[in-house]
């Protein structure tokens, strides 16, 4: 693990010199407020602040998000933080190898660092396939090996990303997310979890202000399907199978 860790500063900036272009093509940067209930193994009802980054890079690309979550503990206030760190390093891009076609765009090298309050750190190394398929905006499936850094979720993780877009009237309806299904650990206390997350968006700043607000500012619900939550086997004792759902704002810079 640590071979790996001190292996990838080398492998970005050889990816980056190789790339031959300026090293942020595009970017996105965004700020979502969800207020939900139902939840399970936390508290049933919580408030949450997400920051998001996704940017196009010359070499491929990155995504990152950090959450920030009020819940209730023991009757007492807590705030829980977790964040993922998701760079890519594109074939095409950064190696001048044409892997895809009609279908298949492109491949890349894949990881994921997840980090924040409690035994969360974890890192994640695979491959990621972006998709050309008819209805979707985009379609990435990024497949990992993870390995636990201070928990016990070894194993290996499958994550596609989609969005959909369908317009309405004089605006438009976002349909996008992600899911994470972690699968074969490594540790008999971690339980294989199916974790998907999908959000229904309004583009509220497009009726407001036409073509110069989409994709501005949304407001919708979100939806956090997840099987065995954080590893833990549902049970009749103990029921980790949840489904919640919040209303949510949406904000992009």
């Amino acid at each position: 693990m640590n071979n790996i860790f001190k292996a990838l500063p080398i492998v970005f900036a050889a990816a980056a010199a190789n790339a031959q272009a300026e090293l942020v093509q595009w970017s996105d940067t965004s700020v979502t407020g969800l207020v939900g209930s139902d939840y399970l193994v936390d508290s049933d009802k919580q408030v949450t602040g997400t920051f998001e980054y996704v940017a196009g890079l010359s070499f491929g690309d990155i995504f990152v998000f950090y959450d920030a979550t009020k819940y209730d503990s023991d009757n007492q206030d807590y705030i829980g933080f977790y964040g993922e760190i998701s760079p890519r390093i594109s074939f095409d891009k950064a190696f001048g190898w044409d892997v895809g076609n009609d279908v298949l765009t492109d491949m890349s090298l894949a990881f994921t660092y997840e980090n924040g309050r409690g035994d969360v750190e974890s890192f994640l190394a695979g491959v990621g396939f972006d998709w050309n398929v008819p209805g979707f905006t985009y379609l990435q499936t990024n497949v990992y090996n993870r390995q636990g850094i201070n928990n016990d979720s070894d194993g290996y993780q499958i994550t596609p990303v989609w969005r959909m877009d369908f317009p309405v009237g004089s605006s438009n309806i976002v349909f996008d997310g992600f899911a994470d299904w972690v699968f074969k650990s490594s540790n008999d206390n971690f339980e294989s979890n199916l974790h998907i997350n999908p959000q229904v968006k309004y583009d509220l700043g497009m009726l407001l202000n036409g073509e110069q607000g989409a994709n501005k500012f949304f407001v919708g619900v979100e939806i956090d399907y997840w099987k065995n939550k954080y590893g833990i086997k549902s049970s009749p004792a103990f029921d980790t199978n949840q489904t919640a759902v919040s209303a949510l704002i949406k904000y992009h810079f």
